[in-house]
């Protein structure tokens, strides 16, 4: 348990991050600001909101606990997304600024509607809309994790508080109070966790030789997490760069394409630190607590162990403001998707700025619902995540890499694609929980990029539907 000062550092944050929601939601003229901070935003900022969301304290917390549980394979989680981040600065990032400046964008299905056609967009909402709620939830399970280790409650009663507070903060302040906050935690992040954290950790006994000589020969495997859920995370998690509509989202609030790019670039290069000092901080907690079981957050516990007064509350603050920024844009995405590509879309074309805001926050608090009952239900972070990366590669990647590499694409196959891509993971995923044959344990993400690359593959030779 912590002591009253570093408590009361955590808590004022809390109360500070749902003051800056307020004060967002008063700096907000229009339906741009709310969703793409009016499409103005720095390299550094850009830099910034790459790494709260895809790294944020989710994958701190978690390549922590797995560094601790396996060794140096737990790593490996971070090193897909740096992989990610450099591979979709490189293709990607100047062609979505420029798509979205031509055709004033918002969404990555509004995007996807350029290319292929309304009922394709329909389907890769749903699909956006479930996995972001499974992002949102692997946040939301990794603040629930933080706050049972710091506040002695149980999980349940952790969750409801997190998902209070991450709700409410989300649906207030929108894309501005995300990028006003995201600066000060991916600071708090690299300095606890690289500058400070990896001093700290050799000063009580996390030093190489120490890692040598103390622990299982087992850590220093670099496939430890078993070869088949390496390479799921190798190809689902650097693809899911692609098909990610928060990573669109970002370029559309670039200022041009250069900072779009050079953003991305900046994100991956605070990626490296991060890997290294997560995985040392992991290791060092495994020679501290040999036999221990983690609970899924480790982190918290070594943090409240051996740093100092004062700054423990710093970089627990920290950790608890990466995890809640990376579940706010996850939700504010999801709300996105349902307020513009189906709402505004479909229903109600000529909707009023004003009544759009209130829809957004009415499905951002919805969405938060939904993130915390899966939350509640999984409680696993990495499997969450997994899942989550798994359900968007699967069904969008084939399509958006032939939407802007392809001149003339195929409506059909995009549309059959992605459908029954969907379909395929979840119901393999489903089949593997009620363990109805051996075949099933495989990952779902084969079966699902299998069935998209072959549909996909097939209507557009067959077919004759181009656009």
């Amino acid at each position: 348990m912590l002591g009253p000062i570093d408590t009361g550092i955590i808590f004022a944050y809390l109360a500070l991050m749902i003051a800056i929601g307020i004060y967002a939601s008063r700096r907000q003229d229009s339906v741009e600001d709310y969703f793409v901070a009016g499409g103005k935003l720095s390299s550094f900022s850009i830099a910034c909101l790459w790494l709260a969301t895809w790294v944020g304290g989710a994958a701190v917390v978690g390549g922590t606990n797995q560094a601790f549980e396996v060794g140096i394979a737990g790593g490996w989680y971070t090193t897909c997304m740096f992989i990610g981040c450099l591979l979709f600065g490189f293709f990607f990032a100047v062609r979505v600024k420029r798509e979205g400046n031509k055709h004033n964008l918002l969404t990555y299905p509004e995007f996807i509607e350029t290319r292929f056609d309304s009922r394709t967009r329909i389907v890769a909402t749903v699909t956006t809309i479930l996995a972001y709620t499974g992002y949102s939830a692997g946040q939301l399970a990794a603040v629930s994790a933080v706050f049972s280790t710091l506040l002695g409650w149980d999980y349940s009663s952790s969750l409801l508080l997190a998902s209070a507070i991450v709700v409410a903060y989300t649906a207030t302040g929108g894309f501005l109070a995300v990028t006003y906050t995201d600066w000060v935690q991916v600071a708090l992040l690299l300095v606890g966790v690289v500058i400070v954290g990896i001093p700290i950790s050799i000063a009580n006994g996390g030093t190489l030789e120490a890692f040598s000589t103390s622990l299982p020969t087992g850590h220093f495997n670099p496939i430890g997490l078993g070869l088949p859920t390496m390479l799921a995370m190798g190809v689902s998690i650097p693809l899911a760069f692609f098909v990610s509509m928060d990573n669109y989202t970002r370029m559309f609030a670039a200022k041009d394409e250069a900072v779009a790019k050079r953003g991305t670039y900046l994100a991956a290069a605070f990626l490296v630190p991060l890997v290294i000092g997560s995985t040392w901080l992991g290791l060092t907690a495994a020679i501290l607590y040999p036999g221990v079981e983690s609970e899924g957050d480790i982190l918290s516990r070594l943090i409240i162990d051996v740093f100092p007064v004062g700054l423990k509350g710093l970089l627990l603050v920290g950790l608890l403001a990466a995890l809640m920024s990376s579940a706010d844009i996850c939700i504010l995405t999801a709300a996105a998707n349902g307020s513009r590509d189906i709402y505004q879309r479909y229903m109600n074309p000529d909707v009023e700025p004003k009544k759009l805001f209130r829809i957004s926050m009415v499905l951002a608090a919805t969405v938060g619902i939904g993130a915390a009952l899966m939350a509640w239900q999984m409680q696993d972070v990495v499997g969450i995540l997994l899942l989550a990366f798994t359900v968007n590669t699967a069904a969008l990647f084939v399509p958006t890499i032939a939407m802007v590499t392809v001149k003339n694409v195929n409506t059909d196959a995009a549309f059959w694609s992605i459908s029954l891509a969907l379909f395929t993971v979840v119901a393999w995923y489903g089949a593997s929980v009620m363990k109805l044959a051996p075949v099933f344990q495989y990952d779902p993400l084969w079966p699902g990029l299998i069935v998209s690359t072959v549909v996909f593959s097939a209507v557009s030779l067959t077919g004759r539907k181009q656009k």
